[in-house]
């Protein structure tokens, strides 16, 4: 039950976001002087509108987004004789571009606002902690099963790592060409194979590359999010590490520290965001790999069903914190999305809105009288481009979401 209704408040959560992006756009139309002739939620046949001045407001019956109908965004609305001079791409270029970014800018400002609700409920992940220096504390040979407490039985015989070269004391640097910023670096990457890693340490001030065979045995695992352990075959190598520090993850702040917390934070997640939205051509073999039988990555795409579930499984947990975490990583996405000089998204029509004004400028300049709108028709064949493909992906994501979702909790 609580995983349903998990589910249903993530879901509403997301309509109220686009709509609060539609919102934006519809606020600054009208403080520029723009017509707003509909603002509406959802898609569909109509449930129900009402008409407040010149803007009719309403919800229509598919809850998979919303809208904001400005009169004359492109140069083919029909309008009135009234509504021509208040036509949208008649406008000066500045209150075009507030009009189109005010939408992203909304979904920035809820990503905010609900940073600085994290931060004062439960604290904000660090993400990028500093390093916290790992050392070999202890190499011993390699128990093959658990005690019924879950701790390793008595063994004999040389220790693998020690036969490689491992000594107590070393510095641990990096694991298969990955940094070792934590011990649990070095747990995970040799726990999920068989073949020998490869490890850099650090001895006598000098780096050392040593190739340490790993064994297959049984151990407890946590499982469903560390609430519980289960036996299972995972990779070892007897080695027992010691960590110089302890490895900081959550942030913790108070009514008069969260200001300043908060905006360090929106950075870096501005900065995560960017690269995520860079990456995401990267994804579709994966997705495609998890569609077909293969592994899903934790970090792959999601479709909106994919979010709200993974939204249902933290409110079913009592992870409210992750549930307000991945709402706020969709706003900021969302916004980021936005921005992409691409139409038919925000910010395509933002770099048309530039290009005219560049271009009359130098027209000016040479003595010619500026040039009317650009030809949306022209751009149609690559806006129809842009739409296939967007179309595809969301149709991929949403597969992988069905046949192969992300498990976060085991």
């Amino acid at each position: 039950m609580s995983l349903a209704l998990g589910i249903v408040l993530f879901a509403i959560a997301l309509l109220v976001s686009i709509a609060w992006h539609e919102l934006g756009h519809m606020w600054a139309a009208k403080a520029t002087g723009m017509k707003v002739r509909r603002y509406f939620v959802g898609f569909g046949p109509t449930l129900w509108s009402r008409r407040v001045g010149e803007t009719e407001y309403g919800i229509k019956a598919l809850p998979l987004g919303g809208f904001c109908d400005i009169a004359g965004m492109t140069p083919y609305d029909q309008l009135s004789d009234e509504d021509a001079p208040r036509a949208m791409y008649r406008q000066s270029t500045w209150k075009r571009l507030v009009v189109l970014l005010a939408g992203p800018f909304q979904n920035f400002v809820l990503g905010f606002v609900l940073i600085v609700i994290a931060a004062l409920g439960w604290g904000l992940p660090v993400l990028n902690p500093d390093p916290v220096p790992v050392h070999v504390a202890k190499v011993e040979c390699v128990a093959a099963t658990t005690d019924a407490e879950g701790n390793p039985e008595p063994c004999t015989g040389p220790a693998p790592a020690a036969d490689a070269g491992l000594r107590v004391g070393d510095r641990l640097v990096s694991v298969n060409g990955r940094a070792i910023d934590y011990s649990g670096d070095l747990v995970r990457e040799v726990q999920d194979t068989s073949r020998p890693v490869d490890l850099v340490v650090e001895r006598d001030g000098r780096e050392l590359d040593l190739t340490i065979p790993v064994s297959r045995v049984q151990r407890m695992v946590s499982d469903d999010g560390g609430q519980s352990v289960r036996p299972a075959e995972v990779g070892a190598i007897g080695v027992t590490m010691t960590n110089d520090g302890t490895l900081e993850t959550v942030r913790h702040y108070d009514a008069l520290s969260v200001w300043g917390g908060a905006i360090s934070f929106t950075g870096e997640l501005g900065v995560e965001t960017g690269k995520a939205l860079i990456s995401l051509p990267s994804k579709v073999a994966g997705l495609w790999t998890a569609v077909t039988g293969g592994e899903r990555a934790v970090d792959s795409p999601v479709s909106v069903v994919g979010a709200s579930v993974l939204g249902g499984e933290a409110v079913e947990r009592g992870y409210w914190d992750l549930f307000v975490m991945l709402l706020l990583s969709v706003n900021f996405f969302l916004g980021a999305f936005n921005l992409v000089p691409l139409l038919p998204l925000d910010g395509g029509h933002m770099a048309i809105a530039l290009y005219e004004r560049v271009r009359n400028s130098l027209r000016r300049w040479s003595g010619r009288a500026p040039a009317g709108p650009v030809d949306y028709y022209k751009l149609l064949p690559l806006t129809y481009a842009v739409i296939v493909v967007m179309a595809g992906f969301m149709l991929l994501t949403l597969t992988a979401d069905i046949v192969n979702p992300i498990k976060l909790f085991g």
